[in-house]
């Protein structure tokens, strides 16, 4: 069984220190991942806002928001004006292409996608999609074929646009299995890989498990080998702190036979006629404050 390997890169910090963390392991394990960038302004300190969503408050004291993100990184849009991630990130993001890893689209500013997509209309959202597809194709020098939502945030014309940017497939949602997404009655041509698994972040805190053993009930998870998976990790969480257990997780999956790899490689291995069709819905998902995108019929 094949595990795809989605790094979320939202921030500055998770760009100049988590990511080239993660380069040094995956090298040292000869995996490669699926890097999905942020790549305009970091306005992650106007996330305070969500501070009146239920259950945010929880979920900061369990994953210690300020440890990993950093006070600088929490005053950026707010305190203190917002840098220019792809800019000042730029050989960092080339530098996931020169090794070989898949690099794709995670949004244009984090937070304004996150906290507004969900009820924006296609105008908006099309400025968006285009304004961070744009800057990555032009640091890379080829247009990206790969995207992945903030904050597993879309909307129906998100998915749309998908297809008219050329994307082959993108994991914008949480569910149990590739599907194809269906919107408006039309079946889309960019397929949907969902995160499969918990993340990090979802788990430590909960269920007695905590920063250091965050990595056994995910293996725990996987033990079986009967299907594939994908996982999300962020930069600034296991290419930070949290690196160590991502390292005795990488070598976990590995012990039990699990071929790890990129979002493309698991795509390059699916008969896309034979994919189940489903429309993607607004969802609760155990360990995450607010509603997701998830995959219509799977229990969150």
């Amino acid at each position: 069984m094949q595990i795809a390997l989605k790094v979320d890169v939202d921030t500055l910090r998770g760009t100049l220190e988590g990511t080239p963390n993660l380069y040094r392991l995956l090298d040292r394990l000869k995996v490669r991942a699926t890097f999905l960038f942020s790549v305009g302004p970091d306005h992650t300190g106007r996330a305070v806002r969500r501070a009146f969503r239920p259950g945010f408050f929880s979920k900061v004291q369990r994953t210690s928001v300020l440890e990993h993100y950093g006070l600088r990184t929490l005053l950026y849009g707010t305190l203190l004006p917002g840098p220019d991630i792809g800019r000042k990130g730029a050989e960092v993001i080339r530098e996931a292409a020169r090794s070989g890893h898949e690099v794709g689209v995670h949004c244009w500013d984090h937070v304004l996608w996150q906290d507004h997509v969900a009820g924006q209309n296609a105008e908006w959202t099309r400025r968006q999609m285009r304004l961070a597809h744009e800057r990555l194709a032009e640091l890379l020098g080829r247009a990206p074929q790969t995207h992945g939502a903030a904050g597993w945030q879309m909307n129906d014309a998100a998915l749309a646009y998908q297809d008219e940017l050329g994307y082959r497939h993108a994991s914008d949602t949480r569910g149990t299995s590739p599907f194809v997404p269906v919107v408006a009655g039309k079946a889309l041509a960019c397929i949907q890989l969902p995160t499969t698994l918990p993340t990090f972040d979802e788990l430590i805190g909960l269920n007695g498990v905590s920063a250091q053993d965050v990595h056994r009930p995910l293996l725990a998870a996987t033990e079986a080998r009967d299907r594939d998976h994908v996982f999300t990790l962020h930069s600034e969480l296991e290419g930070q702190k949290l690196l160590p257990r991502f390292d005795q997780l990488l070598q976990g999956w590995q012990a039990q036979g699990h071929v790890l790899g990129s979002m493309q490689d698991q795509a390059s291995r699916l008969d896309i006629a034979r994919l189940p069709r489903a429309q993607v819905v607004m969802g609760e998902v155990a360990g995450r404050s607010g509603l997701l995108a998830v995959q219509k019929g799977v229990p969150a």
